[in-house]
């Protein structure tokens, strides 16, 4: 038994080590590594405004084809290193971007609401717009096929989703693709007969353009079946298109109608008051467990420091990003951890006036006040389950999602700083001569 309490103080230790080296350091920048994520109210960032061309869209469609254009939107700004970015649908037509904190470049921004679907195009001799009767040009137009009797382009809508990025053997950059079925019987028949000719790659209207700044236009040189690489952009480029395909395309055109940089609401200050009073707090906190449960309310407090330090570096780690509700939500987490060792201590101080000795009075006061902290945390999660939820489903429902995932967070490791580090702290005592003063682990109960 005592070999096993042994491991667990040692797997606590390890544990708090890991999580403070994973917290450090709370804010800024060191050592490349980067301290916990505020959100917009804390610390700013940028709002993008997108508004989607639904005029192709059955008004029955509009809220199925809305979502999909937040989840790609989503796949796409994920790539960006973004935690926590929050995307709300506004009115019928409108998506609301916050990215907290990042700056984001004109390319990135326009990425964004693309419909990133490539178009290849061939060389025909078309009649000149406004010319004399017989007067030709060549031009661009779309290079089409027939799949099951009807006409169809031949775009990137037929790429499967795992393009990559590579290099030939000459070390050039090459964007890498396949073919789905339907998209290999197309470029089948166009690059058959296109052999020995140039098929250009479009983005919209727009050519794709190589690092030179020329259109894209390759010479096929062989029938391509399956699939098939795009040559001449830079590694950069390449990379961009490559994610911007595989999170998938836009089902309708997005047009971006407004940006704006904002500002902090709450600013610095407030985020070095909330330490200030979240550490005075604690400080409080601590010195009244001390002070009124003595000896066992020292081990809840070391047990409450191993808490503060395990949920700011799971904060880190999932990554949550912290609003003031978050904070909210955090605080309150604190309280209720203390609540479980109260519960305790109680129990245990019942076990004391029935002539208990240490070791059997720990047993008893956690063994009976489990059910109550097992309820009373089990209706908690409830509740932050549905905030989590509701947080999802209504605009700009940030807040209540961070207020109950921070909450969820606390209370689930409120459990385990109770149940397991509190209870093996005091194990520590059994049968030690602090044991036989059982006034230090009792509360305080007045001169008598």
């Amino acid at each position: 038994m005592a070999r096993r309490r042994t491991w667990i103080l040692l797997t606590i230790i390890v544990i708090f080590a890991l999580a403070l080296w994973v917290l450090l350091p709370i804010e800024g920048e060191r050592f490349g590594r980067k301290g916990i994520q505020y959100g917009l109210d804390l610390q700013g960032g940028v709002r993008l405004v997108y508004q989607a061309d639904l005029s192709q869209v059955a008004p029955g469609d509009v809220a199925e084809v809305m979502d999909g254009v937040i989840d790609v939107v989503a796949n796409r700004i994920n790539p960006l290193g973004v935690t926590e970015p929050n995307i709300e649908k506004r009115g019928r037509d409108q998506i609301v971007v916050e990215l907290p904190k990042l700056s984001v470049t004109d390319a990135q921004k326009e990425r964004i609401g693309r419909t990133a679907l490539l178009e290849f195009r061939e060389l025909k001799e078309v009649p000149v717009e406004g010319g004399e009767e017989g007067e030709l040009e060549e031009q661009w137009v779309p290079a089409t096929a027939l799949l099951n009797g009807q006409e169809r382009v031949l775009t990137s809508s037929y790429f499967r989703e795992n393009t990559y990025v590579a290099r030939d053997n000459m070390g050039g950059i090459e964007l890498r693709f396949e073919w789905t079925e339907e998209g290999g019987k197309l470029s089948e028949q166009i690059t058959e007969r296109l052999i020995g000719k140039r098929m250009g790659i479009f983005e919209g209207d727009v050519p794709l353009l190589g690092d030179d700044g020329r259109p894209i236009a390759p010479t096929v040189q062989a029938v391509i079946k399956e699939s098939g690489r795009i040559t001449g952009l830079s590694f950069n480029e390449a990379s961009e298109l490559s994610k911007q395909l595989n999170a998938g395309r836009l089902p309708v055109p997005l047009e971006s109608i407004g940006e704006i940089n904002i500002d902090p609401t709450l600013g610095e200050d407030f985020v070095d008051l909330s330490v200030k009073a979240g550490v005075i707090a604690i400080l409080l906190v601590m010195i009244f467990m001390i002070a009124y449960y003595r000896l066992s309310g020292f081990l809840a407090s070391l047990a409450l420091v191993f808490y503060v330090v395990l949920v700011l570096a799971l904060f880190k780690l999932i990554p949550v990003t912290l609003t003031l509700a978050g904070i909210g939500g955090f605080v309150l987490s604190i309280g209720m951890a203390v609540d479980a060792n109260v519960l305790i201590f109680e129990r245990m101080k019942e076990e004391f006036r029935t002539g208990q000795t240490l070791g059997a009075a720990v047993e008893a006061g956690f063994n009976r006040a489990w059910t109550a902290i097992r309820d009373s945390n089990i209706t908690t999660f409830i509740v932050c389950i549905i905030l989590i939820l509701v947080g999802n489903s209504i605009a700009f429902g940030g807040s209540v999602k961070g207020f109950g995932l921070t909450l969820l967070i606390g209370v689930v490791v409120s459990m385990l700083t109770a149940i397991v580090v509190t209870r093996t702290f005091l194990r520590l005592f059994v049968g030690t001569g602090l044991a036989r003063r059982s006034s230090l682990f009792s509360p305080y109960s007045g001169r008598k």
